[in-house]
């Protein structure tokens, strides 16, 4: 089931490869006891979890050093996927409901994961300084803008500037409006060509 993953990412060396492949069998066995995937949707777990999480590492290569913080995490996504992919970039996941961020931190430390910090926490509640926040549709972008300005550190290292980098499904006009002349948005066709992206997409937002 991993081999969608090496398909787009063939460069993960053999450490990342196991990783992926114990995310599986891990996260199978803790949605018995805690649901954070949909039951119907497990089987589906490395296209439109694993992958769908890795899509903003074909926006962006982090750079060593680069710290993001994953807004709402849930189980781990997108941190962990992207945590896996980027070992000497520094995550920090966070989600307001405990049982999910125990599922994320027992599936981080069951995978050795050395690059992640995890806390149930608001995002009203984080005070730290990122070069990036991540989201899966989480909340709508303005609200989400309001919310992380703060957490937006001013020291730019990497190829593209600070900011917000947000998966979304379906139509996203809406939400970009107030941002349009700035916000970048991408189809995730434009980089994977399984069926189940074409409604998805990445929007960029430099803060």
């Amino acid at each position: 089931m991993v081999d969608i993953i090496t398909k787009y990412f063939p460069e993960i060396n053999e450490t990342q490869r196991q990783q992926f492949d114990m995310l599986y069998p891990l996260y199978a066995e803790w949605n018995q006891r805690i649901n954070v995937i949909s039951r119907k949707d497990i089987e589906n777990l490395y296209e439109h979890h694993v992958l769908h999480s890795l899509a903003i590492a074909k926006a962006i290569k982090f750079k060593q050093g680069t710290t993001i913080l994953d807004l709402g995490t849930g189980g781990g996504f997108p941190g962990i996927p992207l945590a896996i992919l980027f070992p000497e970039s520094h995550f920090t996941l966070i989600d307001g409901t405990g049982k999910k961020i125990l599922v994320a931190t027992e599936v981080a430390k069951a995978i050795g994961l050395k690059n992640t910090t995890i806390k149930h926490l608001r995002g009203e509640d984080e005070k730290g300084k990122f070069h990036f926040v991540v989201s899966r549709a989480v909340m709508p972008l303005p609200d989400l803008v309001r919310l992380i300005r703060k957490n937006i550190s001013k020291e730019n290292i990497n190829a593209i500037e600070n900011g917000i980098l947000c998966l979304k499904g379906g139509n996203v006009d809406g939400e970009i409006h107030t941002f349009r002349k700035i916000a970048e948005t991408t189809p995730l066709n434009t980089w994977f060509d399984e069926e189940w992206f074409k409604e998805k997409s990445l929007i960029y937002l430099p803060l």
